[in-house]
């Protein structure tokens, strides 16, 4: 099957340098080296994808090395059976992410601070999108770079401080660890597993729900995150019971996607109910799910066209599960 849009990657993470203190300084030097912007939790894109940047194209400083702001993406992948050394070195990607109170810190005069002013004019200039809305119209290359980038800049916003003494912490691994100055303790990204399935019943039909906080019409499959000490099977089959009341009897995983709004990672199932005399009977939570039905193909399709249901964006695993269960890509709401 085909990968989800934000589960694709082509470039070389190339993990095994991040551990030196002089890669990003480096890296950034080099006027070959492609950086992408994110601003905000969205990312600087253009007509065909990501707008990237030359260093040279950027404000003087902004990659600094130490400002917490850069993070090392990766590279190009060399082509197979290509050596490392005797050719031309494979294309390095950085991303920056922008202060989200960018140009409002000001002089005693009430005039911006030079760096933020040069910044904030160039994030002025730039178009930004939500990475959910462009995912579909990326290449492989530019959904793995800004899938990781933002979920970096979400990470990085949301910890500043020691989990264990509380003290700040320094960004090292090239971005991609933070290190406490009080206890020394290293920290890494963090990444919260999600279970999202395709439920189906006896009769092959599907189940979608519509969760409370959702605009009216929305339905979607089922999705939990995975508690302390449970399998992704098992969460699959706690959500649906807690959330529909239903028993599931089987467990297929089929794939998986980040989904770095902030830090999840979805993993995607398909579950089959137990059989049980007459049809199943759905209870909903009332809490998170307040409405949940089953659909044969022709009911979804035929509800989906009349604008009765909105399914999730192409952007979503949710989407691919629902898809992929029809058996073909379905028309858009009307």
């Amino acid at each position: 099957m085909s990968l989800p849009p934000l589960s694709r990657a082509a470039h070389d993470p190339d993990g095994a340098s991040r551990n030196d203190p002089e890669l990003v300084s480096r890296v950034a030097a080099d006027p070959g080296t492609a950086v992408m912007l994110v601003y905000r939790g969205e990312v600087a894109a253009a007509e065909q994808g990501l707008s990237l940047f030359s260093p040279v194209e950027l404000p003087a400083g902004a990659l600094a090395a130490g400002s917490g702001r850069v993070t090392y993406l990766g590279r190009d992948r060399l082509p197979a059976g290509a050596a490392q050394d005797g050719g031309p070195s494979p294309r390095s990607y950085l991303a920056l992410t922008l202060p989200a109170d960018l140009g409002a810190e000001r002089d005693l005069d009430g005039v911006a601070i030079a760096e933020d002013a040069a910044l904030a004019g160039l994030a002025s200039s730039l178009h930004w999108r939500q990475l959910r809305d462009i995912a579909t119209a990326l290449s492989d290359r530019d959904a793995g770079l800004a899938t990781a980038a933002v979920a970096l800049a979400a990470w990085h916003a949301r910890h500043p401080r020691c989990p264990r003494c509380g003290e700040p912490t320094v960004v090292e691994g090239s971005g991609w660890v933070r290190r406490c100055l009080s206890d020394n303790s290293q920290h890494f990204p963090r990444t919260d597993p999600a279970v999202i399935m395709a439920v189906t019943d006896a009769e092959d039909r599907l189940l979608l729900g519509h969760a409370a906080h959702w605009p009216a019409h929305r339905f979607s499959t089922l999705a939990g995150f995975v508690e302390s000490g449970e399998s992704a099977e098992n969460a699959v089959v706690r959500e649906v019971h807690e959330e529909v009341g239903l028993e599931v009897a089987e467990v297929e995983y089929v794939v998986s996607q980040p989904w770095p709004f902030p830090c999840s990672l979805m993993l995607g199932f398909r579950a089959v109910l137990a059989e049980a005399p007459g049809a199943p009977v759905i209870s909903v939570d009332g809490e998170e799910i307040t409405d949940a039905r089953f659909f044969t193909r022709s009911e979804l399709k035929a509800a989906v066209q009349r604008g009765e249901i909105r399914l999730p964006s192409q952007a979503s695993i949710a989407r691919v599960l629902i898809e992929q269960w029809f058996g073909a890509a379905l028309p858009e709401s009307a």
